[in-house]
């Protein structure tokens, strides 16, 4: 039997296709239309998956869609009711819209697909809960979801047992902890549902002192981790804005415009909305798991994609094992509505190995090297091909000479992380490398951390963490033995003084407070890059390397060889490896009618 999931209309379009039960393959629609966050209809993502499964439209048995848009439609008509006349203007250039397009959904997608079947659709927060369960290697769990805003929930609790989920309590709209994020993320100058791990990334360089004013005056915590946000400081129920003059009253000034210098103030404001994220993460688990009394716990929606606060509920040892949908905002509900009508709507039984059922999340299209040298081939593009042990220590060596790699291999990855099919990688140990990637290579904000690909055997060895981290998803401290002690004029240091200052034998990925999001690499789910990594800590003794995405800064992680070639030109990287296929920057011929390239992305 074959289902097509699907999500789209709001941002981060993608489709999954699920075979019996089993996930075939699923994509992002933004890594086939190059248009980031691309929120239409996922027509190329259907077409690959269509074609993943050796299939056509008339062979679906069912297409799931992510969430319930009427249900959605009067959550917005009674908002806009609720605080009429305010909102007015956003109200008449919303309604034309829906009138006109969301409402139809079903009939929208018959059209797009050509399709006559079974059109179902599930509750956004039940797909983001069966994307995290059922996809999990739990045989029963507690699930708990977090994101922005579906139809009405923001937050939602359910339990997991085999073929069964069910969803036990919700907290709605507007109280949001994703919306309160996105609030700050467009007070602190970044952009809304892009730019909320930037503000991830610049907390450690401030310190929480604004954590007080957020409990105290912004939301109402209670000890369950439910909450109340106080509406008189935010816009966005009926405003173009997210916030208003009375919040920039409260944090002393107008909201950052982007692309102006980042000041202390930001970097504190982005502590203490991490400490509060943290704390209502953590108050939502332990609730969680003493109302369910379950001892793993599932995790999915955008606010799950908060890595620290994900290792803080590790850390904490709320639950026995956590499991994070690597694929956790929208996109990943794709993949949750197909597998909630396999399993809850048709009632098939669900059997767990101790494996989560993602494949490493390589569920993306693939090109061999057939394919990749026609390319490379009709382009005059020089290249060197090796066999597989030579391939390993042509790029070992390219590594310990601190030269940065573009490795583009098997499917892509299904989600937001690079997890070393499009990566760009680099020697960890090398002082330089974190602000040579970001300014030379992803033409991006210097503060930005780099994550760590280590061997999963030796996880324990570097960081302070034994648990697996397959898909990005969890942070945890340096060991301190692989730490570097300050000097005395080191230590006098704060804020983005502290950037260049190197904090550990493995400084690239070390960021300010000797924190690493870490990926462990399993030889099952992705062996060349295993073999890769483990050949490197042969030679060097370290089984780290530094992994970001293999994409400039406002283009989508790149999907075929030839993006990848094109991005490999654009910006200072050394070496190309596509598949088995070594490129040398050096050798390369200038790309041709390419010198206004930036001009085609939005620089968010």
């Amino acid at each position: 039997m074959n289902i097509l999931g699907l999500s789209a209309f709001y941002h981060d379009s993608a489709a999954c296709l699920i075979r019996d039960g089993e996930i075939i393959a699923a994509a992002q629609e933004e890594r086939f239309t190059r248009k980031r966050h691309d929120a239409d209809f996922p027509k190329c993502a259907v077409d690959y998956c269509l074609e993943a499964g050796g299939i056509e439209v008339s062979d679906l048995d069912y297409v799931g869609f992510y969430d319930k848009p009427f249900i959605k439609f009067e959550r917005i008509l009674e908002t806009y009711l609720s605080i009429a006349p305010t909102g007015l203007r956003q109200f008449l250039s919303a309604i034309p819209i829906w009138l006109k397009d969301k409402l139809w959904t079903r009939e929208n997608i018959r059209k797009h697909l050509g399709y006559s079947g079974p059109v179902l659709f599930a509750e956004h927060h039940e797909s983001h809960a069966a994307s995290a369960f059922y996809a999990s290697p739990f045989q029963e769990a507690a699930v708990l979801t977090m994101d922005g805003v579906g139809e009405w929930a923001t937050s939602s609790i359910g339990v997991g047992r085999g073929s069964e989920l069910e969803l036990i309590q919700e907290l709605s709209f507007p109280h949001s902890i994703g919306l309160l994020y996105s609030a700050f993320t467009y007070y602190l100058g970044f952009k809304v549902n892009s730019g909320e791990y930037k503000v991830m990334g610049l907390a450690p360089y401030g310190e929480p002192k604004y954590v007080d004013r957020i409990l105290n005056q912004l939301i109402d915590l209670k000890e369950d981790g439910s909450f109340r946000m106080d509406m008189k400081y935010f816009n966005y129920l009926g405003g173009l804005t997210m916030t208003n003059d009375k919040f920039a009253d409260l944090f002393g000034g107008p909201a950052r415009k982007s692309e102006t210098k980042l000041t202390q103030k930001e970097m504190d404001i982005a502590a203490s909305l991490q400490s509060a994220t943290e704390e209502v993460m953590l108050r939502m688990s332990r609730h969680v798991r003493k109302l369910t009394g379950m001892k793993h716990l599932c995790l999915a929606g955008g606010v799950a994609l908060n890595c620290v606060g994900n290792g803080k509920i590790l850390k904490e040892k709320v639950f026995d094992g956590i499991w994070i949908q690597p694929a956790a905002g929208d996109a990943g509900g794709a993949a949750g509505v197909a597998l909630c009508i396999w399993h809850k709507i048709l009632g098939n039984e669900r059997k767990t190995n101790g494996k989560d059922a993602m494949k490493g999340s390589y569920l993306g299209p693939n090109y061999d090297a057939e394919t990749i040298k026609r390319y490379l081939d009709e382009n005059n593009i020089p290249y060197r091909e090796y066999g597989e042990q030579e391939l390993t220590a042509t790029v070992v060596g390219h590594l310990k000479d601190e030269k940065v790699v573009g490795w583009f291999q098997g499917r892509m990855e299904f989600g937001p992380r690079a997890l070393g099919a499009r990566s760009i990688i680099g020697d960890a140990r090398s002082p330089n490398m974190q602000s040579t990637m970001n300014l030379k290579i992803k033409h991006r904000e210097s503060f930005r951390p780099f994550a760590p690909a280590v061997l999963a055997e030796k996880v324990s060895d570097w960081f302070e963490m034994d648990a697996d981290s397959p898909y990005m998803l969890l942070v945890a401290p340096v060991r301190e033995d692989k730490r570097v002690a300050l000097t005395k004029e080191q230590e006098q240091l704060f804020g983005i003084d502290l950037l260049n200052v190197p904090r550990s034998q493995i400084p690239a990925i070390t960021h300010v407070d000797y924190s690493a999001r870490i990926q462990t690499v399993h030889r099952e789910t992705n062996p060349r890059y295993y073999d890769l990594i483990k050949a490197f800590d042969a030679e060097t003794q370290c089984p780290v390397l530094i992994n970001t995405s293999f994409n400039v800064r406002g283009e989508p992680i790149v999907c075929t060889p030839e993006q990848a070639y094109k991005c490999f030109m654009r910006t200072e990287m050394d070496t190309l490896v596509l598949e088995n296929i070594v490129l040398d920057k050096s050798e390369q011929p200038a790309l041709e009618g390419d010198s206004n390239w930036q001009d085609e992305f939005e620089l968010d």
